[in-house]
């Protein structure tokens, strides 16, 4: 038995090429400028690769709705559940190598030509064991192991996006406050209007139309601020759900609250990538697909399995009584030699399916570099737009006053007062939505890196 197993493991070895390699990224897979030219790599530090979510939503509120989202979270449950599924899966692969027990106890009676019957028993406790020469077992268990990572990854990536998803429900409902606060603000200020153009109707300086005007204008941000309110309803209902809770009011901050982490800035160095949930899992599908040409491989080599059976019996011929002992042991070796070309089209099958998982992981790294790209000049962008922002409505306020100014001593008419409000409007509320773009480029950014550290 020994030279049988000896001799098998030394053809395993001289012949069984790759089937136990272990998988290695391929040195052909491009990581190198996957960023572009808007964003510095970095080779010596993470910047928000490695920032924690608490780190970069630091709002003491949306931390707290976070939270709860992570609890309460039904997908986020259901990815723990896959985690443990994972694991026992794992486990069976790696119990697989050992031999495997069974006790089956058998009694009976038997008589010929009505005889006295004898009584025959036997009692044994059996073991069969495959001996894994040529890595089928062990390509079993790396499977197993990829699928626990995948596993973990996907956890990864419901957590990213439930985070992502909160805080932008989050900064959603802060802009929309946001919107109603400026938009009411503007209604006061028509309202005092229409009350200047009448008082100034009945000393003739204007006429009827410029008061229809304004009381037209006022209406307009009235039912602005109705839909505003509808918008900040039906937000609150879908983050409500997202929390796993009944439908509520949603506590925040302002806006103007958010304050940008300063890491953003920093260089991003290229490993940073393996940190996102879809990359893992493109590239733990390419090292399953490697193990599955593994195993193709070797189901073209022989099977040997090892079976033994030690136990009690009576059941020995010509022995009826007392009991003796029993002992068996049998080895196996099955070779494939003929299979209709199955084996050579699963290899084949295999290796395509190999070479397809590569091409979607190089894919996969490209889309994410691309993301980062986005995310980082959508960010830069926006920071540059809102100073800009920030003087138009510096430029719009001062227009306003001196057409005001101008219509008091007739110098100017109605239309171009109404103009420069309804220009400062526009320029306060394009101010909120850039804040709010501002803060959505740091989320995708977030979620670009991978969702930075736990």
């Amino acid at each position: 038995m020994k030279k049988i197993v000896f001799t098998l493991a030394t053809t395993a070895l001289l012949s069984s090429c790759g089937i136990y390699s272990n998988y290695e990224r391929p040195a052909d897979i491009k990581t190198d400028g996957l960023y572009g030219a808007t964003v510095e790599e970095s080779a010596d530090s993470a910047g928000l690769a490695a920032l924690p979510w608490r780190s970069l939503f630091t709002d003491p509120t949306l931390q707290s709705l976070i939270e709860k989202g992570l609890q309460n979270n039904t997908d986020m449950r259901t990815a723990a559940l896959g985690i443990e599924e994972a694991e026992a899966s794992l486990k069976a692969a790696k119990l697989s190598f050992f031999p495997s027990f069974a006790f089956a106890p058998q009694g009976g009676f038997s008589s010929v030509d009505w005889a006295k019957a004898n009584k025959t028993y036997t009692i044994p406790l059996s073991a069969s064991w495959q001996v894994d020469i040529f890595g089928s077992l062990r390509n079993a268990k790396k499977r197993a192991q990829v699928q626990l990572e995948s596993s973990k990854a996907y956890k990864q990536a419901v957590q990213t996006q439930l985070i992502a998803t909160i805080a932008n429900y989050y900064y959603t409902l802060a802009m929309l406050d946001e919107q109603v606060n400026v938009s009411k603000a503007t209604a006061d200020i028509w309202q005092e209007n229409i009350k200047t153009y009448k008082a100034l109707m009945n000393v003739g300086q204007t006429t009827s139309a410029a008061v229809a005007q304004a009381e037209g204008n006022y209406y307009n941000v009235c039912a602005q601020i109705v839909d505003l309110e509808q918008q900040i309803t039906e937000v609150e209902n879908s983050f409500s759900t997202l929390l796993g809770e009944t439908v509520s009011s949603i506590q925040r901050q302002s806006i103007n609250d958010w304050k940008a982490p300063q890491t953003i800035t920093a260089g991003i160095p290229s490993y940073a990538l393996a940190n996102r949930p879809d990359v893992k899992n493109a590239e733990l599908a390419l090292a399953s697909a490697f193990y599955n040409t593994n195993a193709a491989r070797s189901a073209f080599y022989p099977a040997l399995n090892l079976t033994g059976t030690l136990g009690w019996t009576n059941d020995l011929g010509t022995i009826v009584n007392p009991g003796k002992w029993i002992w068996q042991t049998v080895a196996s070796l099955t070779q494939p030699i003929f299979q209709n070309g199955k084996l050579r089209a699963n290899l084949k099958i295999s290796k395509a399916q190999q070479e397809e998982a590569k091409l979607a992981f190089q894919q996969t790294l490209l889309n994410a570099g691309a993301e980062v790209n986005t995310a980082i000049a959508k960010i830069q962008n926006n920071d540059e737009k809102e100073k800009l922002n920030d003087k138009q409505i510096e430029s719009m306020e001062q227009a306003v006053k001196s057409t005001q100014l101008l219509m008091q001593n007739s110098s100017t008419n109605y239309l171009e007062v109404l103009t420069a409000q309804q220009s400062l409007l526009s320029a306060q509320l394009s101010k909120i939505s850039t804040q709010f773009a501002k803060i959505q480029g740091t989320i995708e950014l977030y979620q670009a890196l991978g969702g930075g550290a736990e």
